[in-house]
């Protein structure tokens, strides 16, 4: 079409048919006559437009859009932004959204690529050949290679820097094979090793000029570079040059896409009462890691709470060897029927936390953490009577049980030593009161934490012990029950020996077939739960404050409070109206 022609459509003047009459009739209308007609005129005009803006609205929908802020409260300052470093809460919330890892966890605590195009396993399940994106960059827009994974694991396995990581990585060798590609070699298999890639990794460029000596002072430890979704925008430091306030803003290079909102700020308090403080005068708007209590009360101001189960086992371990009671097989047994577990959930949790039977927490496989039965306790306590009677236990002068042998006559009582926390405090003293009403002899034993590891559980001095074992993200509770790791610095603190648990915990370690490690995982929580070397109790529940604006913010099992960040990129808060056809 010419450019006159075009012309002359746009100035063609175009007639409404028959226009002439219609002119003619409305000019016969009497003014009553005319009124009526516009008035159904504008009728006809106005459901017209109300009609389309109906059925336009039928075809819109939500759909998340950059912007909003979120402010989060956090106790400590942070020092260590840096994967290597990350010790406190503060270090590894910032560390989790600054920096990216080679692969990164899903909501079921499995693992896909991140920094990572490609992964491949040797058949023998020693060698870890790595390929990185061609398009992974870090926050200044430099290219992600495999100096930079190389540098990065180097300084984790460096003894003069004290990574908190350096087990994860010790023995293995890591090797650049090109730009874009790595070998990890380990010394033997073990399956949950792709679970240490989710590791920040630091770009090179920037810390290679940085020595052993002068790391952990490197202003680029509060000043950070990463490749993670969110970048530092702005610091705010008080007099003496300790950040309190932090503004990150999303990465619009990230791998796993820009996060939506727009800014992400973190302030930082010395204590637990003024962070609270600062939630209550609007100062902060979210907060992670609230006790029950406070979110029970959160919960009854109208503010939303966000749970999710944490992989993590608080139960008795019992110390058999310092305690001939407990080497009884149906004392033990009885003292899990008789523990009130419902009760501690209920009432010193009040309901954010499960009751558990088993050695794995909830969420870890869909059978994990299922209770043995639904008995109500009160039956359940009778049935441990019952069965201690059976077994021969007697109440002596003083109300508490006892038994006869040959050789002495064994009294039916025993000490719980835990930490000063006053959850745990509260358990076992719970605990003290159940199973005293049937008829043993508890002593609560509180010890402060670093006594209570130097003094009670490194040497393995207690006769029970009410304790928390962290199952991470590997799922890997081998120094759990292995028999191996029985004495210090193993973490088998209830000295479990059972050849067959051995072997299974060794074989879900190197089996790089996912549906035979469950299977050999659910043979091992059937073993120990048949042998109660422990009274499993509860899984507890993660709690996090968070504003009712901040939409598709939901979380599977977590191993660590960081790990709510994983799903950040689709967080939102601000949306826009788009037709269907147009979401993707």
């Amino acid at each position: 079409m010419t450019y006159s022609s075009l012309r002359a459509l746009f100035v063609k003047r175009f007639d409404i048919p028959k226009e002439p009459y219609l002119r003619k009739a409305i000019r016969s209308f009497t003014i009553a006559e005319k009124a009526v007609f516009y008035f159904f005129i504008a009728v006809f005009v106005i459901s017209g437009i109300a009609l389309i803006w109906r059925v336009s609205n039928a075809f819109l929908v939500d759909v998340p859009i950059r912007g909003g802020s979120l402010v989060e409260g956090v106790v400590g300052n942070p020092r260590f932004i840096n994967p290597v470093l990350a010790i406190t809460d503060a270090d590894k919330n910032l560390t989790n959204l600054v920096y990216s890892g080679l692969v990164k966890l899903t909501s079921d605590l499995k693992t896909e690529n991140d920094l990572a195009d490609s992964i491949a396993v040797s058949d023998d399940g020693l060698i870890y050949t790595v390929h990185i994106r061609t398009n992974a960059v870090f926050h200044d827009n430099t290219p992600v290679t495999a100096d930079d994974v190389v540098f990065t694991i180097q300084k984790i396995q460096n003894v003069a820097l004290k990574s908190p990581l350096f087990n994860d990585w010790s023995g293995v060798t890591i090797k650049k094979v090109d730009d874009s590609t790595i070998s990890l070699t380990l010394k033997k298999p073990y399956a949950p090793f792709i679970n240490n890639l989710t590791v920040g990794i630091l770009p090179k460029a920037i810390w290679k000029n940085v020595s052993d000596d002068e790391f952990s002072f490197s202003q680029f430890n509060t000043l950070p570079i990463g490749s993670g979704p969110y970048q530092v925008a702005t610091v705010e430091r008080d007099s003496g040059g300790i950040p309190n306030y932090y503004d990150l803003t999303p990465f619009d290079r990230h791998l796993g896409g820009a996060p939506y909102i727009e800014d992400f700020i973190f302030r930082f308090y010395s204590s637990q009462n003024d962070l609270l403080n600062a939630y209550d005068n609007g100062e902060v708007e979210s907060m992670a890691g609230i006790s029950p209590e406070q979110a029970v009360a959160l919960q009854k101001n109208g503010d939303r709470v966000v749970t999710a189960p944490l992989s993590r086992v608080f139960g008795v371990f019992f110390n058999q060897n310092k305690n001939k009671a407990l080497l009884n097989g149906a004392v033990r047994e009885a003292l899990d029927l008789s523990a009130p577990k419902d009760q501690i959930v209920n009432t010193i949790f009040k309901g954010y936390a499960s009751a558990i039977d088993g050695p794995l927490p909830p969420g870890v496989f869909p059978w994990s953490g299922n209770r043995s039965t639904t008995t109500p306790q009160e039956i359940k306590t009778q049935r441990a009577v019952d069965l201690l009677k059976k077994d021969g236990w007697i109440k002596n002068s003083a109300g508490y049980l006892e038994k006869k042998t040959k050789d002495a006559t064994i009294p039916l009582s025993f000490s719980i030593s835990t930490g000063d926390a006053p959850e745990l405090k509260a358990v076992a003293d719970m605990l003290a009161t159940a199973w005293g009403a049937i008829g043993v002899k508890v002593d609560v034993l509180v010890f402060e934490p670093g006594d209570l590891n130097q003094n009670v559980i490194r040497p393995r001095t207690f006769e029970a012990l009410l304790f928390g074992e962290v199952v991470g993200q590997d799922l890997d509770v081998y120094p759990f029950w292995h028999s191996s790791e029985r004495n210090d610095p193993g973490l088998n603190i209830a000295l479990y020996v059972n050849s067959r648990v051995d072997k299974l915990l060794e074989n879900a370690r190197i089996t790089q077939d996912a549906a035979e490690r469950e299977e050999d995982y659910r043979e091992f929580d059937q073993e120990i739960r048949a042998d109660h070397p422990a009274v499993f109790l509860y899984a507890p529940s993660f709690l996090y404050a968070l504003p009712s604006k901040v939409q598709n913010a939901s979380f599977g099992s977590l191993s660590t409070p960081q790990e709510r960040f994983e799903s950040i990129a689709k967080w939102y808060i601000e949306t826009n109206k788009v037709w269907t056809i147009f979401v993707k």
